[in-house]
């Protein structure tokens, strides 16, 4: 028998299950359209005012003693120096580190959790954050904030989170943000695929220069965001939006 209190996500991921089996009656269909509609108008009010973020992706099974959780733990800070909010899936190892990171350096700590069957927590170093149903949800709310990208080693996820920022930004649909690939010899295997996929066209080389930087280096990586998000952009630390009582923004 599950716990009481982890029904109501499991319940959300078997809708999830079979929107995505195909054709359902049109009331089903309206359903979901609807609870698709509303966890967006949650992460927009939820995440209006952050001012510039950068998102960082990564495995959630590194515990705090790894070398790369202490190096997202590094950028993390690194970033909140730059200026940037930093913005993670909100669970524990890589995101936990880079929002720990960022909340003891006192810069602005965001996740977007996501409901499992077995449950994901939020981590405890967010000052902020939205619990997701459903993964694309999530996903494109990790992106519309963000002015940059960094990945740390992971899995499935954290390849699909990296190739749809590429793939936006190779087709145009976002900007040309800045894109760090971090852990040259964890990703060897995959920069030596994207080196192939160069040789037989299926990308281009500046696919791979201009939109991807590889590094083992947090001040590198730092650097790269201060070029190519904040002074590309004119991005400043104080910019953000400000809250409208009358569409109930501000407390």
């Amino acid at each position: 028998m599950e716990p009481e209190n982890n029904k109501g996500s499991i319940k959300n991921n078997q809708s999830e299950r079979i929107f995505l089996e195909g054709p359902r009656s049109r009331r089903k269909e309206f359903v979901f359209v609807f609870k698709v509609f509303f966890e967006f108008i949650k992460g927009f009010r939820k995440l209006h005012f952050l001012g510039p973020c950068v998102t960082v992706f990564g495995s959630a099974r590194f515990d705090e003693n790894h070398i790369y959780y202490q190096k997202a733990r590094e950028i993390g800070a690194g970033l909140s120096d730059l200026g940037f909010a930093v913005m993670t899936g909100g669970g524990p190892g890589i995101m936990e580190a880079a929002n720990r990171g960022a909340f003891e350096n006192n810069g602005l700590s965001i996740g977007c959790n996501i409901h499992l069957p077995h449950e994901q927590k939020e981590n405890p170093y967010l000052h902020k954050w939205v619990d997701f149903n459903y993964f694309f949800v999530r996903k494109i709310l990790l992106v519309k904030y963000s002015y940059g990208f960094v990945i740390m080693p992971g899995g499935w996820g954290t390849m699909d989170e990296m190739f749809e920022a590429l793939t936006l930004i190779q087709t145009g649909k976002i900007k040309e943000f800045p894109v760090v690939l971090f852990g040259i010899d964890y990703w060897k295997n995959l920069i030596e695929l994207t080196q192939d996929m160069v040789q037989n066209k299926t990308i281009s080389v500046n696919d791979l220069t201009e939109h991807l930087m590889v590094t083992d280096s947090v001040e590198e990586a730092m650097a790269h965001f201060k070029k190519h998000a904040i002074q590309k952009f004119n991005l400043k630390k104080k910019m953000v939006i400000n809250p409208y009582s009358f569409l109930g923004e501000k407390k």
